[in-house]
């Protein structure tokens, strides 16, 4: 609904700056178009912002994230030790 009022707003103030010779009006106008240009931009990336962010309830809480961070229980399996590679030597040109 803010959004519609806005978007009025500004193509009612671009109206009367085209249409008006009083400069007093003039005035009133180009900052009635100006704030409601801002204000509908604004509005719009609210709303853009909104519809892709996850809610509250999806967050994890503080004892979550607390719980993440530990280090797993138990000791880390041994990894198996592999030989050392032997460098290849280039072949022998005469």
């Amino acid at each position: 609904m803010a959004r519609w009022i806005l978007l009025g707003m500004t193509i009612l103030g671009t109206v009367v700056v085209f249409t008006t010779h009083n400069g007093v009006l003039l005035a009133i106008a180009l900052l009635m178009t100006l704030v409601g240009f801002v204000g509908l931009v604004l509005s719009l990336a609210a709303g853009r912002i909104a519809s892709t962010s996850r809610p509250e309830l999806a967050m994890a809480s503080r004892e979550d994230m607390m719980a993440m961070r530990k280090p797993l229980a138990g000791p880390a399996p041994a990894q198996q030790k592999r030989p050392p590679a032997t460098p290849i030597e280039p072949p022998q040109t005469n």
